[in-house]
């Protein structure tokens, strides 16, 4: 592999050409399909997002929704593999439209990414500790402040993100089957049992596109909990420095996530719906415990056994959650420290283990701080913080898929970039379809925000969220815009580093 750097760009000072790569073939296709599933966290987002889905927006037609939501991002994700098959970096979204489309646009698609991913981690750490709270309560009887599960986690995963990637691969490799194989076991359980039939109908996607009978259902809150679940599946591009073969891996990764995914969530959905029957299914959603969606088949088919395990199997993946956007956030601080846009330092490897080691434990204090703030204000980790995370976070993404699909067109088809790569569908029609899908999707964001925050679109945080993204996306473009007139030699160094396929493999750096 060789390093590309743009013209006038040299070498981070203090970090020598070597510790300024990670380690590579340090994960396979598995390892990476294991990164991106995990951070999805199908147990979670089946325990948390469903009941919302099914109480309060499309009822029984949740199902449909993650159909529909499957195709529309794997559409999106053609024109995504193509670029990510002649574009690897760490950086993932930030270099895509960087390098594809400007770097005016570039630096918002890498600092959102980057502040999605670090403020998400304190996020997925309030929900781990809610979820921990309240598994050693019922079990063991502790009762500890949330913060002390907060902590715990936070140094684990400051550990397991300073050895080299495929540690946690293997750990949430582990957690990830374990979701998958209870998941499953509960829903063949449900199939078997069907107290009211096998409600098929629950499959079509054009029952996702109406309430069916939830009173006071808003359809676009169901389609919003639906692409929600996916949050996450893009970095599979963030992996491609550290995989044995970026240009096969990413791209194979990328579509097994999203259809795997899919695919799978839909049977859930489904066989929960079954499982509990369509009337008792709604009813269960909007009621005080919407978690017993989830539990209440479980408990009837399989035992009381399968719930404990549901509460512990819930606390690892929201763990293994946690663990997959730490070091997504690593690599974007990595990507950034790299290129020299911010405290240099922070795009160096480990010399040891090849890790961002540096950007780990910066991504770590800043979730620490998070949480710190959190627990002075008093505020609720997961009916707070992790809801308005998530929200601000969906919504970034969003924004920046559609500025990856906007690049897409504007490298092969304006640039001209790789003609072997470029086609009608592959890389216009998919692009352009999957953009709009992601439109439509922020406009469902923005039109169901208030009923998706619950309680906390009542706090000042909820609030300032709608600024936050606009200075993020406006304020990022200024100054990349001032960059260019004032600091040019900083301007060139936005997106600047990639990584692609040179003779006998060799790690060693050039300029273009």
């Amino acid at each position: 592999m060789a390093v590309e750097s743009v013209p006038e760009v040299a070498t981070p000072a203090g970090v020598e050409s070597g510790r300024a790569t990670l380690k590579r073939g340090a994960i396979g296709l598995a390892g990476v399909v294991f990164m991106v599933v995990a951070f999805s966290a199908p147990i979670t987002a089946m325990t948390g997002n469903l009941p919302v889905a099914v109480g309060f927006g499309n009822g029984l037609g949740a199902p449909g929704g993650f159909v529909l939501a499957t195709i529309v991002l794997a559409i999106f994700s053609i024109g995504f593999v193509a670029l990510a098959r002649h574009i690897t970096a760490a950086g993932a979204f930030y270099t895509f439209v960087s390098r594809g489309w400007s770097r005016i646009p570039g630096l918002p698609a890498g600092v959102m990414s980057m502040f999605v991913y670090m403020t998400m981690e304190a996020g997925l750490i309030g929900i781990f500790s809610a979820f921990a709270d309240q598994a050693f309560t019922n079990q063991f009887g502790l009762d500890l402040p949330w913060l002390v599960y907060a902590a715990i986690c936070l140094v684990v995963i400051a550990l397991l993100s300073h050895w080299d990637i495929s540690l946690a691969a293997k750990v949430l490799g582990v957690v990830l089957v374990a979701e998958i194989a209870m998941l499953s076991l509960s829903a063949v359980a449900s199939l078997m049992h069907h107290p009211e039939g096998m409600s098929w109908t629950s499959l079509n996607p054009v029952t996702a596109m109406s309430t069916n009978g939830v009173a006071g259902g808003v359809v676009g809150l169901g389609l919003l909990m639906a692409f929600w679940s996916w949050v996450g599946f893009e970095s599979t591009a963030i992996y491609g420095e550290e995989s044995k073969n970026p240009k096969r891996i990413v791209p194979q990764a990328t579509m097994i996530a999203v259809i795997g995914i899919g695919v799978f969530y839909a049977f859930i959905s489904w066989a929960v719906i079954v499982g509990n029957g369509p009337t008792k299914a709604v009813e269960l959603a909007s009621g005080a415990s919407p978690f017993d969606l989830i539990y209440a088949p479980a408990q009837a088919y399989l035992g009381s056994w399968a719930v404990t395990v549901f509460e512990w199997l819930v606390v690892g993946g929201s763990f293994a959650c946690a663990l997959a956007i730490h070091n997504s956030a690593a690599r974007y601080l990595f990507a950034f420290g790299r290129d020299g846009l911010l405290w240099r330092r922070l795009g160096e490897a480990h010399p040891k283990h090849a890790s961002p080691w540096i950007a780990s434990l910066t991504q770590s204090a800043i979730a620490g701080v998070v949480l710190i703030i959190c627990a002075v204000s008093g505020a609720d980790p997961y009916g707070v913080l992790f809801v308005l995370v998530a929200i601000m976070a969906t919504l970034c993404l969003l924004i920046v898929q559609t500025m990856s699909s906007v690049a897409t067109v504007v490298y092969f088809h304006v640039k001209k970039q790789h003609p072997e790569t470029a086609s009608w569908w592959r890389t216009i029609a998919a692009p352009i379809i999957g953009g709009a899908g992601m439109v439509y999707v922020i406009y469902l964001m923005l039109s169901n925000m208030s009923a998706a925050a619950g309680g906390a679109s009542e706090t000042l945080f909820f609030k300032v969220i709608p600024y936050v993204v606009v200075g993020l996306l406006f304020g990022s473009m200024a100054v990349a815009a001032y960059l260019r007139k004032a600091r040019p030699d900083l301007y060139e160094r936005i997106g600047s580093t990639v990584f692609d396929d040179a003779p006998n493999d060799l790690p060693a750096e050039t300029r273009s």
